[in-house]
Order: structure tokens, then C-alpha cells, then sequence
């Protein structure tokens, strides 16, 4: 999220966080702009971003969660949980033996985030083989992202593995980079709504 706005708009829809770019490689980085005030939880994206700048945009956004993308340490995430923050951390996965990374993790992070695994930071807005979340064995809980549209809802009713806590809507809902369908989401939402409760959105 970056337009004023659409932050708005979408904040009157029922989600649970909206996420907001600090990695200056993507086309949805925040920069300089202001964000307004939201009542909703608020993650800030990072990849391997220095501590000093990390802090200083956690605390000017006021930040609820810290999501990290890059290669940061299980002592990173640990130091920033310390300081009041909830702490995802993103993994690309492709088969089942990605997860043997998320091990050491298990103990200093609110959640995981498993994604398609590509050549860069961004996204590939493609989905992985969701059939290998049954090698996921471990007890930290865990959000679902990675070329997520509306044709999803179905796919999400039938999974139901109990460390799976809730999805992450991205450019399979966008109109340009940071830029949200507002009706696109409204009725996506609407739909898993309805749906068995799995998580959050």
C-alpha cells in the first residue's frame, strides 16, 4: 500500500494487516511518502535492510509487524521481537526441502511465510505446489502467499493443515504496483469469509 487514498479504502474492508514496501528494489517501495493513520495492524516489508533503518521506519510508521524477506539471522528476528515487534518471516519454497530451513527460526518468530521461490526478492506472482505444505512439520504457524487471485477461494476451502493462519493478497489483486482492486478484494474477502474458518486475511 502507498496511495492515501486507497489505504483508506482498503482499511474499510475486513482484513486483519496491511503491508506497506520498504525494499527500494520494488515498484510498490514506500519512500518518502507519508502514510496516513490506519487502525489496522501494519507490517513493514524488509529485505536485508540495515538495523538503524529498520528501526527508524518501524518507529516513524509506528509498525506492528516486521516482515522479513531477505537473509536475516534468527538473532535479527529475535532482537527485533525483544523490541515489541511481531516478526514474519518469508520463505520461497519449492519442494519439501525448503522447509528444513525454517528450523532454526522456529523459536524467534510470530509467523512464516511461504512463497514461490524465484530469482528475486519481488515476487513472482505465480503459485507453488501447495500439495508439499504437508511436509511443513513445525508448530509456528504459518501465512500462505505467492501469486494468490480471486480464482483461489476454492483451492484455500481445501487446505487444512493446522499451522495454515491466514493468506497474503498481493499483485493478483492490484490494479497497478501498490495499488489495490478495492472491489476485487471487497468480494474476494467477502467469499473466504464464508468459508470454514482456516485463519486470518
Amino acid at each position: 500500500m502507498r496511495a492515501p487514498e486507497n489505504i483508506r479504502d482498503l482499511e474499510a474492508l475486513d482484513i486483519d494487516i496491511m503491508g506497506f514496501i520498504f525494499y527500494p528494489g520494488s515498484p510498490r517501495y514506500v519512500s518518502g511518502n507519508a502514510i496516513p493513520a490506519v487502525g489496522k495492524k501494519k507490517a513493514g516489508v524488509f529485505v536485508n535492510e540495515t538495523p538503524e533503518k529498520l528501526n527508524d521506519c518501524a518507529r516513524r510508521y509506528r509498525l506492528d509487524y516486521i516482515q522479513l524477506h531477505g537473509s536475516e539471522s534468527p538473532e535479527t528476528c529475535e532482537t527485533l521481537r525483544r523490541q515489541g515487534y511481531s516478526v514474519i518471516k518469508a520463505f520461497p519454497v519449492a519442494d519439501k526441502a525448503d522447509f528444513k530451513l525454517t528450523e532454526s527460526y522456529s523459536c524467534c518468530v510470530d509467523y512464516f511465510l511461504f512463497d514461490t521461490k524465484c530469482a528475486s526478492y519481488g515476487g513472482s506472482g505465480k503459485r507453488f505446489d501447495w500439495s508439499i505444505l504437508d511436509g511443513y512439520k513445525g508448530d509456528t504457524p504459518f501465512l500462505l502467499g505467492g501469486g494468490l487471485t480471486p480464482d483461489c477461494a476454492d483451492d484455500i476451502r481445501l487446505l487444512n493443515h493446522p499451522m495454515f493462519s491466514g493468506i497474503d493478497l498481493n499483485s493478483g489483486f492490484e490494479i497497478s504496483p501498490a495499488v489495490k482492486d478495492i472491489v476485487k478484494l471487497k468480494d474476494f474477502i467477502s467469499e473466504i469469509r464464508r468459508l470454514p474458518a482456516n485463519g486470518t486475511i
